[in-house]
């Protein structure tokens, strides 16, 4: 069993924490996040360090996961988070136009998605073919890559649809011929 949650959260270049009451609050130059957690949780900061520990002996899985979202959050808003989707078709593509995405993926008519103001969308590869999503909260950019993902899931036969970068899409046989 991992002992992670014992751990303090070291305090990144720049960064920094505040604690009231049920709240932490991290600060870099640029960004800020905050998160509400548990009264049975006790969260101190100082110049290096963020230590967390539980109040209460029914509070371990609480202790583990509110230390892996400080931990998180001194990451995501130093560094923040990027999320890559690839389209796989010969006419699919993305386009991004301000703060809304086009998809071309096989409709009669193009799918409009508005991104959200605070995300950053670009498009990379020689055809456009990849979205690269980012922010530095991991949850907004996860939930907009899943919504954009469902416009157009790839199919199991000739694998087109849209897809995370790393994923592998488990491909079918499809028909082998007339029944003898």
């Amino acid at each position: 069993m991992s002992r992670i949650w014992k751990m303090p959260v070291a305090m990144l270049e720049k960064a920094s924490a505040t604690v009231k009451a049920q709240n932490i609050v991290v600060k870099w130059p640029l960004w800020e996040l905050s998160f509400d957690f548990s009264s049975k949780i006790k969260v101190t900061a100082n110049e290096s360090e963020v230590i967390v520990e539980k109040n209460d002996d029914w509070a371990n899985a609480l202790w583990g996961t509110t230390r892996s979202i400080i931990d998180n959050m001194m990451v995501w808003v130093t560094t923040g988070y990027t999320k890559s989707l690839e389209i796989v078709w010969v006419w699919y593509k993305f386009e991004v136009q301000g703060q809304k995405l086009v998809l071309s993926i096989g409709y009669s008519h193009k799918v409009d998605m508005a991104i959200p103001a605070w995300l950053k969308a670009e498009l990379e590869g020689k055809k456009n073919e990849i979205l690269k999503i980012s922010w530095i909260d991991k949850q907004s950019v996860w939930e907009f890559a899943a919504k954009v993902r469902a416009k157009k899931k790839p199919e199991p036969y000739k694998g087109k649809g849209i897809r995370y970068v790393w994923e592998h899409v488990r491909r079918k046989a499809g028909k082998t011929g007339a029944a003898k």
